[in-house]
């Protein structure tokens, strides 16, 4: 059977012959397109034809694949999603999840713009070029919301860089090649715009060897009343493309990301992956801002996944109205370009603009002055239908509610405790603590970052005002959160910070969820911030296979439960299925970008040691909690026992913790995570360069005190005249374990020395290690 049937029209366009079509045709006309639709979704393209009389067009026929696919319409995780971190409304949202990003307030006249987003498929392929249009795209997700950008943040996941060649899945490159070209492409394209990177993290583990996950994010700011939707506001406005041309990169990127990765993905989809343009974008940015801060645009929208395919009809439908799309004016990269490819292209660097007729001249003036490209593409009609013609020939007419609604399924989850069937397997009790600290500090997954912020500028815009590395200069340790200033006028600010820990997700996704969230808090508590919003980019494997489905949903009711209780919402976040090759799935990586409000930067509070003499306070209780840790990992130990999260407990260590930082009792305060207390302790020591002799007594084993990661815990070092003072701010569990002095760190646990290295030794394992092993 001859399923495209060559229209007779001066440019080239298919009938797609699917009335006609078996179950087998049509699965061969989904497969052989690229478009990636089901078996199931075919039959119901189908019947929405059948019922119309007709045959779709290619060009209807990929319209439709774009919108479908799991990273366009979310239709495996919004039956989920739905009921758990969608639905909580905090007072201070503004636009929640609605919108290319979320927005949130700042102050009486201002709201801060966030949004996190994936871009794991096309890095894997190909990484400097996947991460850098990953960057792109979420840059302008908070610009079409009318907000300056502010900051990029980067989670970011690999296989072992030790990894022998000889392990290395064919079809998959290595490890160490992915996370060269992933900071790069970062690296190169955050600079060239200007914009800092501050925040982020990078954590190994085997589960990414095959698919690695490349998350990126953006914090931006905006006058309430500069605002704007990605939507259009009435019949007769004017669209105008804006930016760099369209070309044959990018086609069938969102239906490449709604798949599983395998041997012959980079042969088949490179294709898939888009080319950026920093130089172009940085002009685009420019003219947004200062076109919609004039009045000028009616609403605003990125050319993000399904390019011109998803924008239009998504822009228009969001406010009841249809569209007509003149194809043939689209600015183009090559000349010979099929409609189809224009239409599902998503080519980078791209505005969409609804403008009233009478702003038209103006905003392509404009334009013109800033030397960005812009043409008028079409116009929003009154019938909620997508109408595209070229050369003045129609060949697409959809109903945007059939187009753009996709399908919906609430699919089988099976709900596996990985940790009922783990038996504790506890590492002898090691006769040499201070090489299993130093082993533990020189780890990946805690050594310095150093070697991927030094190539970020994480500095330019002059708003920095706690930066990822802190402490003496040259000397610095891992800050817990970053801080900006993003007003001239106010030391208000935003802290800033990225979080998860997947082995603890593994093993339990509820609790690990939890943990990862309870983290996020932690971070920006220490530097002195009040929680305020989250944004999560959920990476999972192959949502058909229900135990894939059955993590995913313990996920997200365990991110909900913290968030319903302290009353903050996600306002933004991505779902990113389908992180999974023949080798498995990745371990579930629930990325959480959280922010803080803090009311003056210049009380912030950094975490390396300030002073001699000073007395150090835990907050918190430490447990024998050693699931997911990152000690009983390097020993090859298990445990069925994850770090739980006392709800309760953390309210009130957040309300007491800000307490002390208000009533500015705190010198320097550290969460307590990887690595558990010695590593925290060591890092303090490392930034300050001061050590530090601590005592504790306590019932559980002296490594596993020294080591375990469970929740809600900070350390503080506080001036001795004012321990009383500050004993006074908690009703949760704080207790007196040390002074800050000397070269040295010594831990006395019982009675007994496990811990005696200096300063140095400490420094040497920790930071050089990564840049060592990146050379």
């Amino acid at each position: 059977m001859e399923y495209y049937i060559r229209k007779d029209v001066p440019f080239e366009l298919h009938e797609v012959n699917i009335l006609d079509a078996d179950e087998q045709d049509l699965e061969s006309i989904s497969r052989e397109s690229g478009i990636g639709l089901s078996k199931g979704e075919m039959k119901m393209v189908k019947k929405y034809f059948k019922d119309l009389g007709r045959n779709p067009t290619d060009l209807e026929l990929e319209a439709i694949g774009q919108a479908w696919s799991e990273h366009c319409c979310y239709k495996s995780s919004k039956c989920i999603l739905k009921d758990t971190v969608f639905d909580i409304d905090a007072p201070q949202n503004i636009y929640v999840i609605e919108e290319d990003a979320g927005v949130v307030e700042f102050d009486d006249d201002h709201a801060y713009v966030v949004a996190l987003e994936s871009h794991n498929h096309p890095s894997a392929i190909e990484p400097y070029g996947g991460a850098a249009t990953g960057i792109g795209g979420i840059v302008r997700d908070v610009v079409c919301m009318g907000a300056q950008p502010l900051a990029f943040v980067d989670p970011l996941f690999f296989g072992p860089l030790d990894l022998p060649e000889s392990d290395i899945p064919q079809g998959t490159k290595h490890p160490r090649y992915l996370f060269d070209g992933v900071v790069k492409g970062i690296r190169d394209y955050g600079n060239r715009l200007g914009i800092p990177t501050l925040a982020g993290m990078v954590y190994f583990d085997h589960s990414y060897t095959s698919n690695c996950l490349v998350n990126v994010g953006c914090v931006g700011i905006a006058k309430k009343d500069e605002l704007i939707r990605s939507r259009v506001k009435e019949s007769g406005d004017v669209f105008i493309m804006a930016g760099g041309r369209t070309g044959r990169d990018g086609i069938h990127g969102v239906t490449f990301a709604s798949d599983e990765l395998h041997e012959e993905s980079e042969e088949e989809d490179i294709g898939a992956v888009q080319l950026g343009d920093p130089i172009t974008k940085e002009p685009l940015i420019h003219v947004s801002l200062e076109l919609n801060r004039a009045g000028l645009l009616q609403g605003m929208k990125d050319f993000g996944g399904g390019g011109l395919s998803c924008v239009a009809g998504e822009m228009s439908l969001a406010a009841g109205y249809g569209a007509e799309i003149q194809l043939d004016k689209v600015p183009l990269k090559e000349e010979d370009m099929a409609p189809w490819e224009i239409w599902v292209s998503e080519s980078q660097e791209r505005m969409m603009y609804a403008v009233k007729p009478e702003n038209v001249d103006e905003v392509l003036r404009r334009c013109e002055k800033w030397d960005v490209e812009a043409t008028v593409i079409g116009r929003v009609i009154e019938e909620p239908n997508i109408k595209v013609y070229f050369d003045n020939i129609m060949i697409m007419n959809l109903d945007l509610e059939f187009q753009t609604g996709g399908p919906s399924y609430c699919r089988p989850v099976e709900i596996i405790d990985k940790t009922k069937n783990i038996t504790e397997k506890e590492p002898e009790e090691p006769d040499n603590h201070n090489k299993i600290l130093l082993e533990m500090l020189s780890r990946n997954n805690i050594n310095s970052k150093e070697w991927v912020i030094r190539q970020y500028d994480h500095e330019v815009r002059a708003n920095t005002v706690l930066k990822p590395l802190q402490g003496v200069i040259g000397k610095e340790g891992p800050g817990d959160a970053a801080v900006i200033k993003p007003l001239e006028h106010s030391f208000k600010g935003i802290a800033i910070t990225t979080d998860v820990n997947p082995r603890m997700v593994y093993l339990h996704p509820y609790k690990g969820a939890m943990a990862t969230l309870d983290e996020s808090i932690r971070n920006l508590v220490a530097v002195g911030a009040m929680p305020h919003s989250f944004a999560d980019c959920l990476n999972f494997g192959n949502p058909e296979k229900p135990k894939r489905l059955g993590d995913f949903e313990q996920t997200a009711k365990g991110l909900e439960k913290i968030a319903r209780h302290l009353n903050i919402s996600f306002v933004s976040g991505n779902v990113s299925f389908y992180n999974e090759t023949k080798q498995g799935s990745i371990k579930p990586t629930p990325s959480i970008l959280a922010c803080g409000l803090i009311e003056d930067v210049r009380e912030a509070v950094t975490m390396d040691i300030k002073g001699i003499g000073n007395t150090l306070y835990l907050i918190g209780k430490t447990k024998d909690e050693m699931g997911g840790s990152e000690y009983y990992e390097m020993m090859d130990a298990e445990s069925p026992r994850v770090p739980e999260v006392k709800i309760e407990l953390l309210s009130s260590s957040i309300e007491d913790m800000l307490s002390a930082h208000s009533n500015k009792l705190t010198k320097s305060c550290h969460d307590i995570s990887s690595g558990g207390i010695a590593v925290a302790i060591s890092e303090m020591c490392i930034a300050g360069d001061i050590g530090a002799e601590i005592t504790i007594e306590d019932e559980i084993r002296g490594d596993k005190y020294l080591f375990s990661e469970s929740n809600t815990r900070w350390l503080v070092e506080v001036d001795e005249e004012n321990e009383e003072e500050f004993e006074k701010c908690f009703s949760v569990p704080v207790r007196k374990i040390g002074k800050t002095g000397g070269k040295r760190l010594i831990i006395d646990y019982n009675s007994k020395k496990l811990i005696d290295v200096s300063i140095e030794s400490l420094r040497d394992k920790w930071k050089n290690s990564l840049g060592n092993k990146m050379g």
